[in-house]
């Protein structure tokens, strides 16, 4: 049985990723969805008197949110649907507990939009879960409506693959959607012929992933986005797979990742897979 764990502060945003969802589980019996809320711990009032509501209170009325979600979320799906709420303080810390101690598959999120610098220096939840590592996140974006799932593209600098690559939460991936699969590099020096290195990097993954018949693609194009964005409409890409570098703090702080990128630009669900 397959779990997609969907946290949900009842926005807009997090919502639709649960309506996504729903619907991308949907042809899937063996899948459920679980609705997950975080809130924090009640505070004493500023004169140190108690407040008229419990931390319990909380519970039951998050709960009945919760329960109400999935009513909504029945009415475009029959999928086996749960919810949990619980009190933590930090809701990505509290997300990575859940997953490693509930055996869940998948974390599907929402992301917001934000202006460039908001997108460099705070980043998101759903980008902060992503490099977490413990398992696959699909990141929603705000307008993204369900298609299903039949072609994959796994973005990949060609560099250390076999070290960076991280097979079994891929496999996971190929295996859940049974989609075409495209292994794309985009590099402004790609010139008529690939390198050596290339062709042993392409050589590698092709014989990893000989079970999903991958074809390879190698773009020479300056602008990443630009490059992501044509092969997607060319190929009618439904999902991105993208596997987050870990960079130090400076190299992070000046250069925002192609998994950033991709996350607040992109019009379809981006894969963060960590290595």
């Amino acid at each position: 049985m397959k779990k997609f764990l969907v946290p949900t502060d009842f926005s807009d945003t997090s919502k639709n990723a649960a309506r996504y969802a729903v619907e991308l589980a949907q042809d899937d019996p063996q899948t459920t969805i679980i609705l997950y809320n975080v809130y924090d711990k009640l505070a004493p009032g500023v004169d140190g008197s108690p407040l008229t509501e419990s931390d319990e209170d909380r519970k039951k009325v998050l709960s009945q949110a919760l329960h109400n979600l999935e009513i909504e979320l029945h009415e475009i799906s029959t999928v086996r649907i749960e919810y949990v709420a619980e009190e933590g303080g930090s809701l990505v810390e509290s997300i990575e507990k859940y997953v490693r101690y509930n055996g869940i598959n998948v974390v599907i999120m929402g992301i917001t939009g934000a202006t460039r610098l908001e997108q460099i220096f705070f980043g998101s939840n759903a980008l902060n879960m992503s490099r977490q590592g413990v398992c696959p996140v699909i990141i929603v974006p705000p307008k993204a409506t369900f298609k299903k799932i039949q072609n994959v593209m796994l973005l990949s600098d060609f560099k250390n693959v076999k070290s960076t690559t991280p097979v079994a939460q891929i496999r996971l991936i190929l295996d859940i959607f049974k989609p075409n699969f495209h292994i794309v590099n985009v590099d402004s020096e790609h010139y008529v012929q690939l390198t050596d290195d290339y062709k042993r990097e392409r050589d590698w993954l092709e014989k990893t992933f000989s079970d999903y018949r991958p074809e390879f693609y190698f773009i020479r194009m300056y602008d990443f986005l630009e490059a992501t964005d044509a092969f997607i409409s060319d190929h009618n890409i439904d999902l991105i797979v993208t596997v987050p570098r870990r960079h130090s703090f400076l190299s992070g702080l000046y250069k925002t990742s192609h998994t950033k990128k991709l996350a607040y630009h992109s019009h379809i669900p981006v894969a963060a897979i960590h290595e």
